[in-house]
């Protein structure tokens, strides 16, 4: 007997409900056949989107706010569309059979898995939110439209599926470069953020100042780039890192570098994301240090692989 089902098996012999354990292991078992693909505190689409699909992953990635360790998976229509809760639980059912679905899905794995499965298709019948754990239902989150659903849904998210453990230095780091991410992926300085969970907005988390916590948000976002084989910033430093002549490599990542830093401060202005007009003289001849400081990290960094 797998897992899951001796899990089901357990759970029915307590007493639960077999509609909410045989969907909670239905939901389980769709997490772990594209674990390989999520990323710890980040909503990751587990199938290439089709056009029609990016604006609602968008809007998902836009407000969603997950803790650092966290799996949460988005299932377009043609993932979503094959995941459909048992027929006897009425209760379960969001969006008729026929009606292209979309999924989020997140899991906290801490003592006992606990899973929040929401319906976000503008063709819902039912919009809302369902919470499994141990294969029962815990709670339902019902909305009159997706909107409402999505502009609540961090609400839900905190109150039953955040982390409740103490957070160390690299959840919060994790946490602060996520969100980033999903700053730069859609250039938008509204990004949903705990601003008391994020080290570039209360840097006493890094027990530092807020001119260091802007470098060390870029030299992280950087250095969590650099080392994901599928971003496209891989295949750029393995180019520059191929290079057999020393002081042209070298020149290669110190432009990469001073790029980088460039690009990146350019993304926190534009998205309004530090007031740099407010820095004072001090914090000023701090920031050029810093930044040449950054640049050289990012250099030996890349050098340091050849």
């Amino acid at each position: 007997m797998d897992p899951l089902s001796e899990k089901v098996k357990q759970w029915l012999d307590e007493g639960r409900d077999p509609r909410s354990a045989y969907w909670q292991a239905g939901l389980e078992s769709v997490m772990n056949v594209f674990e390989s693909y999520l990323e710890p505190g980040k909503l990751i689409p587990i199938q290439p989107l089709e056009e029609k699909d990016i604006p609602v992953f968008e809007k998902a990635l836009e407000i969603v706010d997950l803790s650092p360790n966290l799996q949460a998976a988005f299932l377009p229509p043609s993932v979503a569309d094959k995941i459909t809760p048992p027929a006897a639980a009425a209760e379960l059912q969001r969006i008729d059979p026929d009606k292209p679905s979309y999924k989020i899905l997140i899991a906290r794995k801490e003592k006992e898995l606990r899973l929040l499965c929401v319906e976000i298709s503008v063709h819902a019948k039912k919009f809302g939110a369902d919470i499994f754990q141990a294969g029962a239902l815990l709670g339902t989150y019902d909305y009159t439209d997706r909107e409402e659903c999505l502009q609540s849904l961090n609400k839900v998210l905190r109150a039953h599926i955040w982390e409740k453990e103490k957070w160390g230095p690299e959840d919060h780091k994790r946490y602060t470069v996520n969100w980033f991410e999903r700053v730069m992926d859609l250039h938008n300085g509204t990004i949903a953020v705990d601003t008391d969970r994020s080290f570039l907005h209360t840097p006493t988390l890094i027990k530092s100042n807020r001119i260091d916590a802007i470098f060390m948000l870029i030299f992280e976002t950087f250095r969590k780039q650099a080392e994901n084989p599928d971003e496209p910033l891989k295949e750029k430093i393995s180019a520059i890192q191929a290079i057999a002549d020393t002081n042209q490599q070298t020149a290669q990542c110190n432009e990469m570098a001073e790029k980088t830093v460039f690009q990146l401060l350019t993304v926190m202005r534009d998205c309004e994301l530090v007031d740099f007009d407010s820095f004072t003289d001090k914090e000023n001849k701090q920031f050029k240090n810093e930044f040449d400081r950054t640049v050289r990290k990012i250099v030996n960094m890349l050098t340091e692989k050849t």
